[in-house]
């Protein structure tokens, strides 16, 4: 089989991206090419996400856009792999024969030998980065052995597997060495990391030696709240290089709720896990994710989760109206709470939330700041402080003057201006 001019898609999480730039590489190492353009490929090869509905639709839409260019001769093969095969395969396969290759998210070789490659072993630490050039994810366990009512995630991935330290110690090590000054630990649930392999939190003991690599900066996400090892936050504080930074996802405060979601944890314990972490950091900043219109939500619980935000102030919060996906277990319940409601509800919650980030944003100002640039346009550079994550969290602008500001570089800014999720000033100094 001839090698193929591949352009790959890749949609959904940061996870799905770490799957992508490790097939890349691989396929990169039996000579195949990828394009920056679908119109320069012979093939098109799509890693979808299954997660919730929005994510599917747009893995539905990419994959017929690409049928569409197959049925005009521009291209000649498509393939289909990731989560939404993992949960529709047989769907897929009957609604859209035209797709060359249906493909799971454990099935790489499979996918690279469609492709004319092989897989390789010993190639499993490298990546080719999907990423700008200054920061990359390390994604330290597949699956999850959790079992949210709302999730289908243990269906598509499986149970948890942690990565070798030794691996992940090596695969860190090419990132430095490409050039990474951003690392972001990541897995469906870091705070499990070594339970399946050491029989105890191996989470700790991995941010340690991270650290001893000396990335510039070093960031936490996706920390399940039950077994959250508290050690973790204290080596925060003591490191210069782990930012001050936590990705919490607690999805509701109602003990019913809370119940009813399988989350394993409490109002009272998450209030005094909340009160723990910020006792052993003061500088921590907390970011969350909340689920309104949960089925059987009433007015009550959701006015007592806005409470809850409202008293807890979170630095960063994200809210999601609930998606009843048929692979979950909340499946079973009535989807009581209309799309307006729920739609509603996440607009109300963050209203609250834009009010806090307002004040906690507003103390930023006249204060100087490091910032780590991501974009440079016009005499104005984006970048990010140590408190906001990649893509999700605030952005600063600031204004260049005379500094030669370059994408990847870390600066000293002058904050003169706040809004709920911007900070705007000016680069006082480059390093």
């Amino acid at each position: 089989m001839t090698n193929h001019n591949v352009f790959l898609l890749s949609l959904g999480c940061s996870k799905n991206t770490v799957d992508s730039e490790r097939l890349m590489a691989q396929a990169e190492a039996s000579g195949i090419v990828f394009t920056e353009t679908a119109d320069e490929a012979d093939t098109i090869l799509i890693n979808t996400c299954g997660f919730i509905e929005d994510a599917k639709e747009e893995s539905i839409t990419e994959t017929l856009a690409a049928i569409n260019k197959k049925s005009e001769g521009k291209i000649q093969r498509i393939y289909v792999m990731g989560c939404l095969t993992e949960l529709y395969r047989r769907e897929l396969k009957e609604e859209m024969a035209e797709v060359d290759g249906f493909f799971g998210t454990r099935e790489l070789p499979e996918v690279l030998a469609a492709l004319g490659a092989e897989y390789r072993e010993e190639l499993y630490d490298r990546r080719s980065l999907l990423t700008p050039p200054h920061y990359a994810y390390l994604k330290i366990a597949e699956g999850c052995n959790r079992a949210c009512s709302f999730c289908s995630i243990p269906k598509i991935r499986g149970r948890y597997r942690s990565q070798p330290v030794d691996q992940l110690m090596r695969e860190a090590a090419l990132l430095k060495s490409a050039g990474i000054k951003e690392l972001n630990v990541i897995a469906q649930d870091i705070s499990m990391f070594g339970y399946d392999t050491m029989g105890k939190s191996m989470l700790n003991d991995l941010v340690l030696r991270l650290s001893d690599m000396a990335f510039d900066w070093i960031r936490l996400f996706y920390a399940y709240p039950v077994h959250f090892p508290l050690e973790v936050v204290e080596t925060m504080r003591g490191r210069e290089n782990i930012c001050n930074y936590l990705d919490l996802p607690l999805q509701h405060c109602n003990d019913r709720i809370l119940r009813s979601m399988n989350r394993g944890i409490n109002k009272q314990e998450t209030i005094r896990l909340i009160e723990t972490i910020r006792e052993k950091n003061p500088d921590i900043r907390l970011r969350t994710t909340m689920i309104a219109g949960y089925p059987g939500e009433t007015r009550q619980e959701f006015e007592e989760l806005l409470q809850f935000v409202e008293a807890i102030r979170f630095d960063r919060l994200g809210c999601f109206p609930y998606c009843h996906e048929e692979h979950a277990p909340s499946f079973a319940f009535e989807d009581s709470v209309t799309d307006e409601e729920k739609q509603k509800r996440v607009a109300e919650l963050m209203e609250i939330q834009e009010a806090i980030s307002q004040e906690k944003n507003r103390e930023f100002e006249g204060k100087e700041i490091t910032v780590l640039i991501d974009q440079v346009e016009e005499g104005m550079a984006y970048g990010r402080t140590e408190y906001d994550a990649p893509e999700v969290d605030n952005e600063c602008m600031l204004e260049t003057g005379d500094f030669q500001v370059q994408p990847g570089m870390f600066c000293r800014a002058r904050i003169s201006d706040s809004a709920p999720f911007d900070l705007e000033g000016e680069v006082i100094g480059l390093g």
